[in-house]
């Protein structure tokens, strides 16, 4: 719920990839970039891949309501309220 937390809130997760998976997706999102009109920089790179990766991940999830654990959940993880539509 860490890393759910984590992308609800900021939209990614720090130190998830590795350095050579990190090269790998730069040199792929590059083309796309260059072609939204961005400066060619590894930062604003990687920015345009969280971007894209913002506009096109949709989670579910399913908790019961049932109980304690519930609520202890949303304590410990806010975005799950701030971040998400209940239903």
């Amino acid at each position: 719920l860490e890393d759910i937390n984590n992308i609800l809130n900021a939209g990614e997760v720090p130190d998830l990839f590795a350095a050579d998976e990190l090269g790998k997706i730069i040199e792929l999102v590059r083309p796309l970039a260059k072609a939204a009109g961005k400066i060619e920089t590894k930062d604003i790179i990687f920015g345009h891949f969280i971007q894209l990766c913002r506009e096109n991940l949709h989670v579910v999830l399913a908790f019961s309501p049932v109980g304690d654990s519930f609520r202890n959940r949303l304590r410990m993880f806010p975005s799950l309220v701030n971040c998400c539509t209940i239903d």
